[in-house]
């Protein structure tokens, strides 16, 4: 498993023009890497290839067709029979299937009818449905599903890059906000470190109790364990993160060690034009796959209604013993035609096809608007979330300013010998919780504006 290191990140800032701290894995860069080599990003293209060839197989059903049969009876020194036929056969899109056939037969107990000139006949001719299979047969009902197989596919490779995107921005927040947590937690520690160095020399020097001592020391090894707490979760975070990384080869990458997140507090100042979003919803890809299923079965319905209709079939086929006179008119002496007509007589069968069509399309009609409405009702929650979190955090940061205000009057008065270290040790607890609560926020401001773009249809930036 390769090491995501600084020669990965120099790469990214050479590619895409970003001029960062090669220790710095920035989020437009992950974005861009993921987009570009994550296996589901692959598996999304290959949605589009598999179209393709559900399409070819469908054509395949319009394929020309040559054939050919040799029927031949010897028995005791006498040819009863030798018969020879080959030919094409080629379905066209009308529905008309066009013929060309060569026979020759020969024997001493041939069928009549199967007499021939010596040197063989040749017919050229079509055959057409004129009742069911006019409109529609299952030749190209097959190809025209196969069709809109291919169109759904373009809105199912969406989806999946979509859900690659919310996936792979909620990873890497909340790898930014448990860097962030270390961060101040071990800011913690350097105080509680420097206040009881600074206690101990105090108490060595008689300033100060015993006690003092002990109480700084406690202090320490309670933020040393939150501390470790933290840097827990920030390594379980970039385990996490290490599932969206990959190489050009399909390989999974580690990050170093000394590769971190951007700030996340960088200039991040995200407008959500909720009209736009609003309209996107109605383009949603997964509402894009019902009307696609839509489309399907309404081909459907239209090929059981065919079936309802008597079959009437056509034949047709000019006969000649040499091809150059295949110019003579029509129905002149030498040719062969015929009609087929058979009808059901209560046509239950295709009526029962034809109702459980039409279930079908009900159902998912159904099905789809219930699905819209559940989109449209998500998009506006995961917008309120991100305006309420806004608000939240300019409280929030105004409650931290406070704290620190508060903070630094404790230390000052211990200072002139009018507060304690548990009044200063109290203080920071406050405004290391606050802290840490303003980076969740922030942390859940960023992710929900993924939320909001995720349950409009959006995703990369493409």
């Amino acid at each position: 498993m390769k090491k995501f290191s600084l020669s990965f990140t120099f790469f990214l800032v050479y590619l895409i023009g970003w001029s960062q701290s090669l220790d710095t894995l920035d989020f437009d860069s992950f974005q861009t890497w993921v987009r570009s080599y994550h296996p589901i990003a692959a598996q999304a293209d290959i949605n589009l290839r598999m179209g393709d060839m559900e399409v070819r197989q469908a054509r395949g059903g319009f394929d020309p067709l040559l054939f050919g049969t040799l029927d031949k009876k010897e028995f005791k020194e006498n040819t009863y029979y030798d018969k020879q036929e080959a030919g094409i056969s080629i379905p066209t899109w009308a529905g008309i299937e066009l013929n060309g056939t060569f026979e020759r037969n020969t024997g001493q107990f041939l069928n009549p009818e199967g007499s021939v000139p010596i040197d063989g006949l040749f017919a050229a001719g079509a055959s057409v449905n004129l009742g069911q299979g006019l409109i529609l047969d299952e030749r190209r009902a097959a190809l025209r599903q196969a069709q809109i197989y291919q169109e759904s596919t373009v809105s199912q490779r969406e989806q999946l890059l979509n859900e690659l995107y919310f996936n792979a921005s909620e990873s890497y927040w909340k790898w930014a906000v448990a860097h962030e947590n270390v961060k101040v937690l071990n800011e913690g520690v350097e105080l509680a470190k420097i206040r009881f160095d600074a206690i101990k020399i105090a108490y060595q020097q008689g300033d100060l109790p015993a006690i003092d001592t002990v109480e700084a020391f406690a202090i320490l090894l309670n933020r040393q364990y939150s501390l470790q707490s933290a840097e827990n979760a920030f390594f379980g975070a970039s385990q996490l993160l290490n599932t969206f990384l990959w190489d050009e080869d399909g390989n999974p990458m580690l990050l170093e060690n000394d590769v971190i997140p951007q700030g996340l507090y960088d200039e991040f100042a995200p407008i959500l034009e909720k009209e736009d979003l609003r309209v996107a919803v109605s383009s949603h890809p997964l509402l894009q796959i019902a009307d696609f299923e839509l489309a399907s079965l309404g081909v459907e319905r239209k090929l059981k209604g065919q079936q309802i209709l008597p079959v009437v079939k056509l034949k047709y086929n000019f006969l000649t013993e040499n091809l150059g006179e295949f110019n003579s008119p029509f129905f002149e002496n030498n040719y062969k035609w015929g009609v087929s007509v058979y009808t059901p007589l209560l046509w239950r069968k295709s009526r029962g096809a034809l109702g459980l069509a039409n279930a079908k399309i009900d159902f998912k009609q159904n099905s789809r608007d219930l699905k819209e409405v559940e989109l449209r009702t998500k998009l506006e929650a995961e917008i309120n979330s991100f305006e309420v979190i806004n608000t939240q955090i300019v409280t929030f940061s105004q409650n931290v300013t406070s704290l620190e205000s508060l903070l630094q009057g404790e230390i000052r008065r211990f200072e002139i010998g009018e507060s304690s270290l548990f009044l200063i040790n109290a203080r920071e607890v406050s405004l290391f919780s606050s802290k840490l609560t303003l980076n969740d926020l922030v942390s859940k401001r960023r992710i929900n504006f993924a939320k909001s773009r995720f349950a409009a249809g959006l995703g990369f930036d493409e």
